[in-house]
């Protein structure tokens, strides 16, 4: 049995953002529950991150990974987190 699919993807269009928004109108009514957004979240302006090359000290970088692990979270947001807390 092949597994390549007869759709022809070259003739699909994109779903555009009010369509989606009523697709997911219609999947709260109908089952009573609200999808989660996929993707990252936005930022707003003031909230933008930039990006940064920076060289750490590699027990640094282990910890960073090890407490991301544990937190559920990417190693860079723990090391956001702890510089904030040293700026607040």
């Amino acid at each position: 049995m092949s597994q390549e699919s007869e759709f022809p993807f070259e003739k699909a269009r994109r779903v555009t953002l009010e369509e989606n928004q009523k697709f997911r109108a219609a999947i709260a009514d109908q089952f009573g529950i609200t999808l989660k957004k996929r993707g990252r979240p936005t930022k707003d302006e003031s909230e933008k991150y930039e990006p940064v090359s920076i060289r750490l000290h590699p027990k640094v970088l282990a910890w960073a990974r090890k407490e991301a692990t544990k937190r559920g979270v990417g190693y860079q947001t723990v090391i956001n987190e702890v510089l904030l807390q040293q700026i607040r």
